[in-house]
C-alpha cells in the first residue's frame, strides 16, 4: 500500500490537475455569481386596507381643492399666457381663465406685458362657472380692492397719489394710481393746457377731489397740488401786483368770454368786455393762444387769487382821441351802418358811430331813414353834438348840405387852395370833391334829392295851377304835427 495520499488540489504536493478538467464552465460561474442574491428573501410592503385616518375619499378629494365664492379674492401661479387669456392655478378643480381686457387698468394691453409663466397672481373671483363651466378671474378687480383702501386713506388725510399717465382721453388725461384715476385738462396745470399728448408716459402727482367707488370714479387735480406747493410763491406774486400797472403776458388760452393770459407764474383774465374798445363776436378774434401782449392789472381779489386784466386800457381810446381832433360843426365823411326807425348811424371812424336822427336827414320832412340813405352809402355829415362821457355823437346830412369846415384829416383830399382862411371850403379837386360832387348830384337846387323831382305834367302846369295848393295842404308841407316833432327829437338814449 503506498504512503501517498491522495493529493488535495492547491496544495504543493499534489500532481497537476488535466488543465480541460480544471477550468469552471462560464454558465457554472454566471450561478456562482447569483447564487447569494438569489438566496436573500424579499420582503414586500404591507397594503393597508385604510390610510386615510377614517375619512372617506370624497373629503378627502375635497381637502385638497380650493373653495371660492364670487367676489372672493384668490392667489395662484400663472400655467398659461395666451393673447386673449391668462389661465392661473389657484388650486381649484381647474384653473381659473382671466381674461385680457380682465389683466390690466390699461386698455388693449398683451398680456405677455402683464405676466410671465410661474408668476404669483391675485385675482378676484368675477364668476365661479360661467357657461362653459370655466372659473372666471380678474387681476384688474382685485388690484382695484386693495387700491381703493388705500385711495380713500389717501383722500380722508388730504394726501397726494401719484402714478405715470397711461391715457389720453376726451376732457383729460388717464392716470395709473393702482386704479384709473381720471385728471380733467383743466387741473392738469395752473392754466389750461390745449395738447395732454406730452404728458403720456411722465409721473404726475396729484390731489384726489372726487371719490366713488360704486362707480369706480376717480377725479383727481393736480392743479390743487401745484396751488398747494407754490402757495407761498403766488402769495408774493399777488401781493407785489398792483392795480393799474401794465405787465406783459403771453395768451395761454382763449374762452367764449375772454382770454387768459400768463403774467410769469399766475394767470389772469381779460373778460371778453375789456379786450377792445369796439364790439368783439368773439375773443379769438383779438388774440390767439401764444401772443405776447401787454395787459393793464384792473383787480388782484387776493382771497380768490384771480387777476382782472384789460386789453383796451394800453390802447388809446379811439372816442377819445376822436373828440381830441374833431369839433362841433366840422364835416366828416362817413359810410351808414345800420337804419333804425328814428334815423341812421353812420360811422365817421374806426370804432366810432354817431346817430343821424331822421329830422336831420333832410331839409323836406323824411317819413323812414330808407328813403334818404341805405346801408354802406358813404356821405358828408356835420357833428352837431359830441358827447365824450356818453360816447355818443349826434350828425346831420341836411346841415352838411349846406357846408361848412371840412375836418383836419380830410381836407388833404381836397388841397390847400379848397380853403379859405378860416378852413371854408371854396373849392377843388380830389377824392373828397368828389364825394362832393355825388352828393349834390342827388340834390334839386332847392336841397330835395333829385329822385323827388316833380314829374313834366307837374313842372308844365300853369303857374296860377302850382300856386293855388289848399292852405290845409301847405300846412301839411311845412308844419310837421307835433306828434311826429315829438317823436323826431326824442329819441331813447339806449336806442341812440
Amino acid at each position: 500500500m503506498s504512503d501517498q495520499s491522495p493529493g488535495v488540489a492547491g496544495s504543493p504536493d499534489a500532481p497537476s490537475a488535466d488543465p480541460a478538467a480544471s477550468e469552471t464552465p462560464p454558465a457554472a460561474e454566471a450561478a456562482a455569481s447569483e447564487e447569494p442574491e438569489a438566496a436573500a428573501e424579499y420582503t414586500p410592503r404591507q397594503v393597508i386596507d385604510d390610510d386615510l385616518g377614517g375619512m372617506s375619499l370624497e373629503d378627502a378629494y375635497a381637502q385638497t381643492m380650493v373653495e371660492v365664492e364670487d367676489g372672493q379674492l384668490v392667489t395662484g401661479s400663472i400655467v398659461k399666457v395666451d393673447r386673449d387669456e391668462v389661465l392661473l392655478d389657484i388650486g381649484y378643480k381647474s384653473e381659473g381663465v382671466i381674461p385680457a381686457r380682465e389683466l390690466s387698468i390699461r386698455n388693449g394691453i398683451d398680456p405677455h406685458e402683464v405676466v410671465n409663466l410661474g408668476d404669483e397672481v391675485e385675482a378676484l373671483v368675477l364668476q365661479k362657472e360661467d357657461k362653459e363651466g370655466r372659473l372666471v378671474l380678474s387681476k384688474k378687480r382685485a388690484q382695484y380692492e386693495r387700491a381703493w383702501g388705500t385711495i380713500e386713506e389717501i383722500k380722508e388725510q388730504e394726501g397726494v397719489v401719484s402714478g405715470p399717465v397711461i391715457e389720453v382721453v376726451k376732457g383729460g388725461l388717464i392716470l395709473d394710481i393702482g386704479l384709473r384715476g381720471f385728471l380733467p385738462a383743466s387741473l392738469v396745470e395752473l392754466r389750461r393746457v390745449r395738447d395732454l399728448q406730452p404728458y403720456v408716459g411722465q409721473s404726475l402727482e396729484a390731489k384726489i377731489i372726487e371719490l366713488d367707488k360704486n362707480r369706480n370714479n376717480v377725479v383727481l387735480s393736480r392743479r390743487a397740488w401745484l396751488e398747494e406747493t407754490q402757495r407761498e410763491q403766488r402769495e408774493d406774486f399777488l401781493t407785489n401786483l398792483k392795480p393799474g400797472e401794465v405787465r406783459k403776458g403771453v395768451v395761454s388760452s382763449v374762452v367764449n368770454f375772454g382770454a387768459f393770459v400768463d403774467l410769469g407764474g399766475m394767470d389772469g383774465l381779460i373778460h371778453v368786455s375789456e379786450l377792445s374798445w369796439k364790439h368783439v363776436d368773439h375773443p379769438g378774434s383779438v388774440v390767439t393762444v401764444g401772443d405776447e401782449i401787454d395787459v393793464q392789472v384792473l383787480e388782484v381779489d387776493l382771497d380768490r387769487e384771480r387777476i382782472s386784466l384789460s386789453l383796451k386800457a394800453t390802447q388809446q381810446d379811439p372816442w377819445q382821441e376822436f373828440a381830441s381832433n374833431h369839433q362841433v360843426g366840422e364835416l366828416v365823411y362817413g359810410r351808414v351802418t345800420k337804419l333804425v326807425p328814428f334815423g341812421s348811424f353812420v360811422q365817421v371812424g374806426d370804432g366810432i358811430e354817431g346817430l343821424v336822427h331822421i329830422s336831420e336827414m333832410s331839409t323836406h320832412h323824411v317819413d323812414l331813414p330808407e328813403q334818404v340813405v341805405t346801408p354802406g352809402e358813404e356821405l358828408w355829415v356835420k357833428i352837431i353834438d359830441l358827447d365824450l362821457q356818453r360816447r355818443r355823437i349826434s350828425l346831420s346830412i341836411k346841415q352838411a348840405a349846406e357846408g361848412g369846415i371840412v375836418a383836419a384829416e380830410y381836407q388833404e383830399h381836397f388841397g390847400e387852395h379848397a380853403y379859405d382862411d378860416e378852413g371854408n371850403y371854396i373849392g377843388g379837386t380830389g377824392e373828397g370833391q368828389e364825394a362832393w360832387e355825388e352828393y349834390y348830384a342827388e340834390l334839386n337846387e332847392d336841397g330835395t334829392p333829385a329822385a323827388e323831382t316833380p314829374a313834366p305834367e307837374a313842372a308844365a302846369a300853369p303857374a296860377e295851377e302850382i300856386d293855388e295848393v289848399p292852405a290845409e295842404e301847405a300846412v301839411e308841407a311845412d308844419e310837421v304835427p307835433a306828434e311826429e316833432a315829438v317823436e323826431a327829437d326824442e329819441v331813447p338814449a339806449e336806442e341812440v
